[in-house]
């Protein structure tokens, strides 16, 4: 690590660039027993010796050692609720359309954030972004705290979490069978060969599962995994689709029935 960090020194040096050695964190993430194997104390970069740090912030992620996300929710949820405070205040004076457009903004954007990385974690993780939602919609709708939230969603046509992740990495895989997702996308997504026998059930594309045996904690997450086991789920009929909004309409209206049971 400290050549390779060494090595792009070099290389920023010559195209005028610097890193900055203050700023710079390593995290190191894994299973309680792989951490356990790993003797990471320190490493040196420049003239100075950086530490290992439990959560870093990446784009506007936050990433712990154990790759839990439980950091970057909570933070989501903390400003969330501080959003929806303030626009508390001032939801007498909005009419409804403005109100939901001022909660999309700064509330369910905070719970759309690289949700993709939300996938397949424990239901215990998603209900807090849930609980953000629903104050959202209890907000806009001008209910009380314990008014049953279902009949309020489907009121206002708003996907729950966690099938909002579901959708969000259904499109890029569709964009990434298009052509239209970045190559590093399109790369972990493979088509898997049929052999047809004319019946209605083999039309439309698949996509293989990666061969190797991952780790369930981690392997299961990945997009290489998670893209075939959602997209082969889907019905013949979306997998027919080739006009972006086209499946983007028609898929928020099958998730929608299979989040709310909805025939």
């Amino acid at each position: 690590m400290e050549r390779c960090i060494s090595d792009l020194r070099k290389w920023m040096y010559r195209d005028k660039l610097k890193i900055n050695n203050d700023k710079t964190e390593f995290l190191v993430i894994g299973s309680r027993q792989q951490l356990l194997k790993i003797n990471h104390s320190s490493f040196r970069v420049g003239m100075i010796d950086i530490k290992p740090v439990k959560v870093v912030r990446n784009l506007g992620a936050w990433f712990n050692s154990h790759f839990s996300m439980s950091t970057h929710i909570s933070k989501s949820c903390s400003t969330a609720f501080v959003w929806l405070h303030n626009i508390k205040r001032i939801s007498h004076f909005l009419p409804r359309d403005k109100l939901e457009m001022v909660l999309h903004a700064f509330v369910t954007s905070r719970i759309d954030y690289c949700n993709g990385l939300l996938y397949g974690l424990p239901d215990c993780e998603i209900a807090k972004l849930h609980r953000v939602q629903n104050a959202a919609a209890r907000l806009l709708m001008s209910c009380k705290m314990y008014d049953h939230i279902t009949p309020i969603l489907i009121n206002l046509h708003w996907l729950p979490v966690r099938y909002r992740i579901n959708f969000k990495i259904l499109l890029l895989t569709f964009k990434a069978l298009y052509g239209m997702a970045p190559s590093y996308i399109i790369d972990l997504i493979h088509i898997k060969t049929i052999v047809c026998y004319s019946l209605r059930s083999t039309e439309g594309v698949l996509l293989k599962h990666p061969l190797r045996r991952m780790k369930k904690s981690f392997g299961d997450r990945s997009f290489s995994v998670a893209a075939p086991t959602l997209w082969n789920a889907l019905p013949v009929s979306l997998h027919m689709i080739k006009c972006t909004s086209t499946f983007k309409s028609n898929l928020k209206t099958y998730l929608f029935k299979l989040a709310f049971n909805i025939s």
